[in-house]
């Protein structure tokens, strides 16, 4: 896959894990079905974790767990350095 469309499709996934920490908050606020930790993290594990730490600080959602604002930076660091790996 040529570069520009690999980062089109990274910045896609990290659009969604965006989305999705918003769409939990409001779930959260409304005392609605939520998605599990589980599956957010799994997202920031697989590409999503930009947008997942993006989503932590804008929506004020899942900042004070320690999973959350100790791991998903964490993934981001180890992907970062994989990245630069790679290239």
């Amino acid at each position: 896959m040529p570069t520009f469309e690999l980062m089109m499709a990274f910045m896609g996934f990290n659009l969604i894990s965006f989305g999705l920490m918003g769409f939990d908050k409001q779930r959260a606020i409304h005392h609605q079905w939520r998605i599990s930790e589980t599956t957010l993290l799994s997202v920031a594990l697989f590409g999503g974790s930009l947008g997942i730490l993006f989503g932590m600080f804008v929506f004020h959602h899942k900042t004070a767990k320690p999973l959350f604002f100790i791991g998903v930076p964490v993934i981001l660091g180890i992907q970062a350095v994989v990245l630069l790996q790679l290239l």
